[in-house]
C-alpha cells in the first residue's frame, strides 16, 4: 500500500465507529472520516466470532488486496474502517470486491471516474 498506512490505535477506531459516516451490506461494514493529511489510513476489523485465526486471517488478506488493487482509484485524506461481517468468510473474492467497491462508492471515496464506472475489472 503506497499510498496509504495502517490504522491501529484503538482511539482511532472508536472515533469512526462514533463519529464517521458508515455504510454496510451483507458482506461487510465502512466506515470514513476525512484525517486532514493526504494519505487514507486504513483499519480492518474480524471478529473472533467469524472463526478461528487462519479464517479471519483469510478474510483480512482478501480485504486488504482489494484494497491495494484499488488504491489509486481512492481519494486520499480519508480514514476508512472496513468490518467483516459473518457471510465475509463464505464468500468468493469476487463478490468481496463488488462489496468493497460498491460501499466505497455509496461513500464517496472513489474517484469521479471510478465511481462512474459500473463495471468492476474480472
Amino acid at each position: 500500500m503506497q499510498f496509504s498506512k495502517s490504522l491501529k490505535e484503538s482511539h482511532l477506531f472508536r472515533r469512526l465507529y462514533h463519529k464517521g459516516r458508515s455504510a454496510a451490506n451483507g458482506y461487510l461494514v465502512l466506515y470514513c472520516r476525512r484525517n486532514g493529511t493526504q494519505e487514507n489510513r486504513i483499519g480492518l476489523t474480524v471478529s473472533r466470532k467469524l472463526g478461528h485465526a487462519v479464517v479471519r486471517n483469510r478474510v483480512r488478506r482478501r480485504l486488504r488486496e482489494i484494497y491495494r488493487l484499488h488504491e489509486a482509484s481512492f481519494l486520499p485524506g480519508w480514514d476508512v474502517v472496513v468490518v467483516a461481517r459473518s457471510r465475509a468468510v463464505t464468500a468468493s473474492y469476487r463478490s468481496l470486491e463488488r462489496a468493497y467497491l460498491s460501499l466505497a462508492r455509496k461513500l464517496g471515496l472513489l474517484q469521479e471516474a471510478v465511481a462512474n464506472d459500473e463495471t468492476v475489472p474480472s
